[in-house]
């Protein structure tokens, strides 16, 4: 039995008695038990995550000690028994189909009288759910756990997504525990890091403002209009660079990063000359790029004067040709 069907199953079935048990006996399958001995029980990671989230304690049953078992193993085959009997006709279209009348004959067995005494397993069951305890606010979800390196961009790679951690943990390794619903980083056995899982398109991240540098943090403090107002300050045609990489992306704060390099150059070059750059880059493309405004600065072409045309010839001028020399010659 896989780990996620076996951890299902428990998760299921507390949900259908509406309580948790105090204990729970377990058979010693791999999916669940790691080691039973007689000084030693090492439950499975997730198996054991379970039942802390749960709160019930798990004592596996002792190897080849079959009176430790349940008797609930043999009421396990009989309902099997009297349910696949009463369907084994039937054609289903759907698993949803079969599961519902799988459902409907659980509850006509659980309500069946008894052959040999008062009652029904229902009415049994009202007694001895008084000792079960509450279910957890949530039901448990299945995690997985992984071993991954913070990069230099304090981000860490999981399923081709990716999560922010404190910078303080670039390049340390963490474990990652990942459900379906959300994704928790561990370091040394503290959380440092929480995060809703990502799905769609790889490459995505999910950035936490606390986890980054000092000097990462300053750019939340902009916003489109105010890099505009600085850019408008510049001159007309860097206003129509910044405003072109606003609009570069879906989301307008994937072209902060574009628009803080450009007008930072001002500080390096000048006003004028950031000014002249992007006019020289917006004559040769419609949609010019930050990397060919920083050549351009970097080169100099901004600085470069346009050649004048060469003066026209006067009317009253004249020119010695080769008959003049010639004759000079003869």
């Amino acid at each position: 039995m896989k780990q996620e069907a076996w951890i299902t199953a428990h998760v299921n079935a507390y949900r259908f008695f509406g309580g948790v048990t105090r204990i729970l006996t377990s058979d010693n399958l791999k999916t669940g038990v790691l080691e039973n001995s007689r000084d030693e029980t090492v439950l499975n990671k997730s198996y054991q995550e379970m039942a802390e989230h749960y709160g019930t304690a798990i004592l596996p049953a002792r190897p080849r000690k079959p009176k430790d078992k349940a008797f609930v193993e043999g009421s396990v085959g009989v309902v099997s028994t009297w349910i696949l009997a009463a369907l084994r006709d039937r054609q289903f279209l759907s698993l949803r189909e079969l599961n519902e009348a799988i459902a409907e004959k659980l509850y006509e067995f659980n309500h069946k009288p008894f052959q040999k005494k008062d009652g029904s397993r229902t009415e049994m069951f009202r007694d001895e759910q008084l000792f079960l305890q509450p279910l957890p606010p949530v039901p448990f979800e299945l995690a997985a756990w992984k071993v991954a390196v913070v990069q230099y961009n304090y981000h860490i790679s999981v399923d081709k997504q990716n999560y922010s951690v404190p910078y303080e943990h670039i390049k340390r390794k963490v474990d990652v525990r990942l459900t379906r619903s959300a994704v928790e980083v561990f370091f040394e056995g503290h959380r440092i890091a929480s995060h809703p899982r990502l799905y769609g398109r790889p490459n995505r991240y999910s950035t936490s403002e606390a986890h980054m540098p000092p000097e990462h943090q300053e750019y939340l403090q902009w916003n489109g209009e105010r890099f505009e107002r600085w850019a408008r300050q510049i001159g007309p045609n860097t206003l129509a660079v910044v405003k072109l990489f606003l609009s570069a992306h879906k989301v307008e704060q994937q072209g902060y990063k574009s628009c803080m390099a450009l007008l930072k150059s001002a500080e390096k070059y000048s006003n004028a000359r950031l000014e002249a750059a992007c006019k020289m880059a917006l004559s040769f493309i419609t949609a010019p790029s930050l990397k060919s405004i920083q050549s351009i600065l970097r080169s100099g072409q901004d600085t470069l004067q346009e050649e004048p045309e060469p003066a026209k010839p006067s009317p009253y001028s004249f020119t010695r040709g080769a008959e003049y020399y010639r004759r000079r010659d003869n």
